[in-house]
């Protein structure tokens, strides 16, 4: 199985702000004070529309849907949480710990991903799970070794254990589980994705391996990297608050590989750490700053990986 693909699915906002309902548990969400909610949408939206064009420019099949008014979906930028597209035609829909944020699955843009090509032969729906509580907030809470038939998650609230080893089962790859925290005021508080403090590349994978404060979890997650011959690139939790982890390797023309992150991210990295990710594929990155504060996500976040088969 590929690793990386050149198609992804990416939502334009119509009404982006901070959302109230998720800040609960994203401690990187920022209020930006003295800005009207139209000024946040549209500052979001010229971010989201340079970021498409960097990513069309260099051959990335990106398909863009616009948001709906109908709903109060501020997170809709966000994708990847509520839908995982795979290589078998599979679709999984994930459950949302956020009550808002269960408005963003539409049947539409499936029926659009069809009419472009794309295969969907079954889909695997996950979100009875919010019923009783329980949430696998997609490849955000999960990330994907799909060559190498892994899958890693840092457990929270917006991730039941109980929930991804299900998933796990149904999608055939071994289960790498563990907690990951960063530090708020003076406590430790479990980071709510895992992909927010690492990205798994096809040869590299950025991590930052001081979230992970239990030393057999850590030691576990960096064995598993080391033997699926993966270079480890350690990033700091400074770094994290960067969004320097939510990062995402595609493919562009030529099945060229880019590693696609957001500038505060590129400008967090030290040399030696753009030398080594530059060894594996070419840097894009793109400014992001309002989506970061008020979305409390980034790059890798406003990108859903398309690997269904085509027509």
């Amino acid at each position: 199985m590929k690793q990386t693909t050149n198609s992804i699915l990416m939502i334009r906002p119509v009404a982006f702000r901070m959302n109230e309902q998720t800040a609960v548990n994203n401690y990187y969400q920022k209020v930006l004070d003295g800005l009207l909610p139209t000024t946040v949408n549209a500052k979001a939206q010229q971010e989201f529309d340079a970021f498409v064009e960097k990513l069309k420019a260099v051959g990335v099949d990106v398909t863009v849907v616009d948001d709906t008014l109908d709903t109060d979906t501020p997170d809709s930028i966000f994708p990847n949480n509520w839908i995982s597209f795979h290589e078998n035609g599979d679709v999984a829909l994930y459950p949302m710990f956020a009550e808002n944020r269960r408005f963003e699955r539409r049947e539409d843009i499936l029926d659009i991903l069809e009419e472009k090509g794309f295969v969907i032969t079954n889909i695997m729906d996950y979100t009875s799970a919010e019923e009783d509580g329980f949430f696998l907030e997609g490849t955000g809470s999960l990330l994907l070794d799909r060559a190498n038939g892994k899958a890693y998650c840092a457990l929270s609230p917006r991730a039941d254990e109980e929930l991804f080893i299900e998933f796990c089962e149904d999608f055939d790859k071994a289960p790498i589980i563990f907690e990951a925290f960063q530090t708020v005021g003076k406590q430790r508080e479990l980071i709510y994705h895992t992909n927010v403090m690492m990205c798994l590349g096809e040869t590299f994978a950025v991590i930052c391996a001081d979230c992970i404060d239990d030393k057999k979890e850590r030691k576990m997650v960096l064995d598993s990297l080391r033997v699926d011959k993966k270079e480890i690139i350690l990033i700091t939790e400074e770094q994290v608050n960067s969004f320097a982890g939510n990062m995402l390797e595609v493919r562009g023309a030529a099945d060229k590989k880019y590693v696609v992150m957001s500038t505060s991210a590129h400008q967090s990295l030290t040399p030696k750490q753009i030398s080594q990710l530059e060894n594996h594929a070419e840097i894009l990155s793109s400014s992001l700053d309002t989506i970061e504060a008020c979305g409390g996500g980034s790059a890798r976040c406003m990108m859903a990986e398309i690997f269904l088969p085509k027509k």
